[in-house]
């Protein structure tokens, strides 16, 4: 009997001291070790980029080596809050939902973040989350019901297509790309109108139709469509039938709208109309002014409607000496905000940070 206690005694004093071993192993320093340490966490900032902003320990986390091998997968709030590991490449990722095809209210949000842990060194990695994909919401009228029983809107992205019913009030999400929008009636189905939308973007399109079918709008086609949208971009107007008449943008009458310029960038010696907002633009996210007095001779900015404050909702325009830079330059006409006109230009794909219209050859005031 004194023998098997013995016995016991010895091998719960190896147990105790391989304990002591891993647990000491554990807590060395990375020098220590020859390994590095790697941690993570969130930016203090991002709760503040979106209201629906979801809880960061519920987001996915993933740790995955260079070769390929995941360290950890699972809920942030259950992750170490150190991890040593050997030297080299890491791939850091977090996501607070899966998104693999559009779905109604569901924006997704994350960063992935790629670093190289040395020996000995404390490696930490700050995720700086924003949303990773884009949203559209389809605001319809009661009488789209009327004008196109059992009809609906489908919005397609990427070969998937998400359906909105004419009481649909929800923002659909979709991965960045350019989405198609389309009216489908029985075994008929029109495209209205595509937009390309980047990751962060949200966009509200309100559609609205004559109460009779075929009774077209004063544009020429049967939905009218305004856009305003958030988070990134501005205020837009759009009236449907415009990008599809014969010669848009040839004449005054078939002129761009500021909510088209973006889509038609290389095209030269175009008409575009919009209201006259601003001046005295720079490079910066908020480089415009909308009130005088004016200190710039050679830009001016319009917008789908006189009201716009926001330079994401513009479009700039170039004023080369001569001409269109007497007649139209905010610092001698400063009673020029708020005026609708028409331009005759180039449409080029950025001027200031926005899309521009360069070259002007001709100009008129409604």
């Amino acid at each position: 009997m004194k023998t098997l206690t013995l016995l016991i005694t010895h091998s719960i004093s190896a147990v105790i001291i391989t304990l002591g071993a891993l647990v000491s192993s554990c807590n060395k320093m990375p020098s220590d070790t020859g390994q590095g340490s790697l941690s993570w966490s969130f930016s203090p900032e991002i709760t503040t980029r979106a209201m629906d902003f979801p809880d960061t320990d519920a987001f996915k986390l993933k740790v995955v080596n260079s070769a390929g091998e995941i360290l950890y997968e699972g809920d942030y709030g259950d992750s170490p809050e150190t991890m040593l590991v050997n030297p080299g490449s890491y791939t850091i990722t977090a996501v607070s939902r899966e998104f693999k095809k559009p779905e109604f209210e569901a924006p997704q949000f994350g960063d992935e973040q790629v670093v190289v842990v040395n020996a000995g060194a404390v490696t930490k990695v700050l995720l700086d989350c924003s949303q990773l994909n884009c949203g559209l919401r389809l605001r319809i009228d009661p009488e789209f019901a009327e004008t196109y029983p059992g009809g609906y809107l489908e919005v397609t992205s990427g070969g998937e297509s998400l359906c909105y019913g004419p009481a649909e009030s929800r923002t659909g999400f979709f991965k960045p790309g350019q989405l198609s929008v389309s009216l489908k009636e029985k075994d008929k189905s029109t495209q209205l109108i595509t937009r390309r939308l980047e990751a962060r973007e949200i966009l509200t399109i309100g559609i609205s139709c004559p109460s009779k079918p075929g009774q077209s709008s004063a544009q020429g086609g049967d939905l009218s469509i305004k856009v305003d949208t958030l988070r990134i971009w501005g205020n837009e107007d759009y009236t449907i039938g415009t990008d599809y008449v014969a010669g848009a943008g040839t004449d005054k009458s078939r002129a761009f709208g500021v909510a088209q310029v973006k889509e038609h960038a290389g095209e030269k010696g175009v008409w575009v109309c919009g209201y006259i907002v601003g001046g005295d633009l720079s490079s910066s996210k908020n480089g415009i002014k909308f009130e005088g007095p004016f200190e710039s001779y050679t830009n001016i900015a319009i917008a789908p409607r006189s009201s716009v404050t926001e330079k994401a909702s513009c479009v700039s325009v170039q004023l080369t000496k001569g001409p269109m830079r007497d007649a139209l330059n905010l610092v001698d006409h400063p009673a020029l905000i708020g005026k609708k006109v028409y331009l005759r230009g180039d449409i080029d794909a950025a001027y200031y940070g926005i899309p521009g219209i360069k070259n002007l050859t001709e100009y008129s005031f409604d």
